[in-house]
């Protein structure tokens, strides 16, 4: 699928000492500032030029970069198409904007099904609020699955060479899925967690992303115990990923619903975990929270 460019400027957006700016190329935030200071990834290529993906219909790679659908069968790389996709301004305000992302023929032609992808941003009582609503605009059942991908400084500003860590709100101990091979098997690792704390390294992530699968809960903070740190909140998103290329320069924090194909596992895409099915007509909505305590 060719990458549309967009001619729509980025959106910025303020609330106190809280700025955002998002571009229309996947309504992907740019930058998220507090008082100044940078708290998202810049995107240097040297590691991964992302900040901040929308991922969408899939979560993680095809199996052999092909996806099924009933007798439908295309190509579709890495997280889907929405990420490379120009979205629309729908409307935006001083807090606020929301971009819409509707079904054409070169999506179709991977992804055979109509739909309208909406994302808000938000700045709202000194938090970052971003959510994404799924519609079904057509008249058939909808496989897909939605996930988002933001990426914060490693070390956060202000934490100088602190140790940083993750914090899950339920304190609990999540088993570990590592990805082979760009499935999924069925064991389990042991938790990483003690008691809901992670202490991070880079070395956690030479064999990729940890991924829980389920137990993380739906609100945890990342950052320096008793320093600077993002609180997190997540709705309808029961599947939590941390990923690091490892030694760069930043954290990704995703919260998922849906994700890889089973080892052994066809390429449908209704078979992946997690995956949902909407009925003509019927809409979803998944989001999540971000609170610098700085």
């Amino acid at each position: 699928m060719t990458q549309p460019a967009s001619s729509q400027p980025d959106v910025s957006l303020s609330q106190a000492d809280l700025t955002l700016t998002v571009a229309a190329l996947g309504a992907e935030m740019q930058s998220f500032r507090k008082a100044g200071a940078e708290l998202l990834w810049q995107g240097n290529p040297e590691y991964w030029s992302g900040r901040a993906p929308i991922l969408f219909p899939i979560v993680g790679p095809a199996p052999e970069g092909r996806i099924r659908i009933g007798s439908h069968e295309a190509e579709m790389g890495q997280h889907g198409f929405a990420r490379r996709r120009a979205f629309t301004l729908l409307e935006a305000g001083k807090t606020m904007c929301r971009h819409a992302l509707s079904d054409d023929a070169e999506t179709r032609a991977q992804y055979p099904f109509a739909f309208r992808l909406e994302v808000t941003h938000r700045l709202h009582r000194g938090r970052l609020e971003v959510s994404a609503e799924v519609i079904n605009t057509g008249d058939v059942a909808m496989p897909f699955c939605l996930g988002f991908h933001p990426a914060f400084a490693w070390p956060l500003p202000g934490t100088g060479d602190a140790p940083h860590e993750v914090m899950l709100a339920n304190a609990g101990e999540p088993k570990l899925a590592r990805i082979k091979g760009g499935r999924l098997p069925d064991g389990r690792h042991p938790s990483p967690f003690a008691a809901g704390r992670l202490l991070l390294e880079p070395e956690q992530f030479e064999s990729d992303a940890m991924i829980f699968p389920e137990g993380a809960g739906d609100a945890l903070t990342y950052g320096v115990f008793d320093g600077p740190r993002l609180q997190f909140t997540f709705e309808n998103l029961p599947i939590v990923a941390l990923w690091q290329k490892p030694g760069a320069p930043f954290l990704c924090v995703e919260p998922w619903h849906g994700m890889h194909a089973r080892v052994g596992a066809s390429a449908e895409l209704s078979e992946r975990p997690g995956a949902r099915s909407l009925a003509p007509g019927d809409s979803a909505r998944f989001g999540y929270t971000v609170t610098p305590r700085m």
